[in-house]
């Protein structure tokens, strides 16, 4: 049986604060998988949309801290 955490997502946190859509958040987790099955490289999501233009860097750091 799964507990529920209280700590939200990244994405989540990004989505709800109206730094990204939806759809970016989607694109990004696909790309994270595709890179899992394909290298075996885990990169978290925020680096994900960092580089596909989606999200700044401040608004990175104003999410984790």
């Amino acid at each position: 049986m799964a507990t529920k955490s209280s700590k939200k997502r990244f994405g989540t946190m990004a989505v709800e604060r109206g730094f990204i859509t939806v759809e970016q958040l989607l694109q990004a987790i696909k790309t994270q998988v595709l890179e899992d099955l394909g290298t075996h490289m885990h990169r978290p999501i925020g680096a994900i949309l960092f580089e596909q233009g989606s999200i700044a860097d401040y608004q990175i750091d104003s999410l984790i801290n």
